[in-house]
């Protein structure tokens, strides 16, 4: 995610839903992401099947890529849905992965924006991002800008591999 608003402002990607031939281009994404262990607290050895079945979404949630050039290149994706279900299910929850040679373009903050737009038109009350690891500068900063606002923090709660234990934001964007 690019932490540069002139860039954030400008994506040159296309947002769209994810169709079943995109997973060949979305797992590596997945996977890279996952494998690197320093922003999911997915289990960094997750297998693709296991990764498939955690991001492709099943309607009323959704499952998206950003899709950048021709031929199509697949530069992000997220997923939403309800956070919880029962009487929390008016507030949305949603992840990114951003491709690492499609970063700092505005890729993941169109992305977020998506989700904005999304969970608006589905009749959220709010978004809450339940764990975000504080490490993760780049991203907060894009969420920031959109209005989230950090509700809480969970001490030494994320096991980051080059920094140690660093906390879990709760993040909060009331629509």
């Amino acid at each position: 995610m690019s932490t540069r608003p002139e860039l954030a402002d400008r994506p040159s990607a296309v947002i769209r839903p994810f169709t079943g031939t995109d997973w060949e281009q979305v797992w590596p994404i997945v996977r890279d992401v996952v494998r690197a262990g320093d922003t999911y607290t997915y289990d960094t050895t997750m297998s693709e099947t296991d990764a498939r079945a955690v991001w492709v979404e099943q309607p009323p949630g959704l499952t998206v890529v950003a899709t950048e050039g021709s031929p199509e290149r697949i530069a992000g994706t997220a997923k939403m849905g309800a956070n919880r279900g029962g009487p929390g299910a008016h507030v949305a929850t949603a992840s990114f992965m951003v491709a690492a040679g499609s970063r700092g373009r505005g890729v993941g903050a169109a992305l977020c924006r998506f989700v904005i737009d999304w969970a608006r038109a589905q009749g959220f009350a709010g978004i809450q991002f339940n764990a975000v690891a504080e490490s993760n500068v780049a991203a907060v900063t894009v969420y920031r800008r959109l209005g989230f606002e950090i509700i809480g923090t969970v001490p030494r709660a994320f096991e980051h591999p080059g920094l140690g234990r660093v906390g879990l934001h709760v993040m909060y964007l009331e629509l």
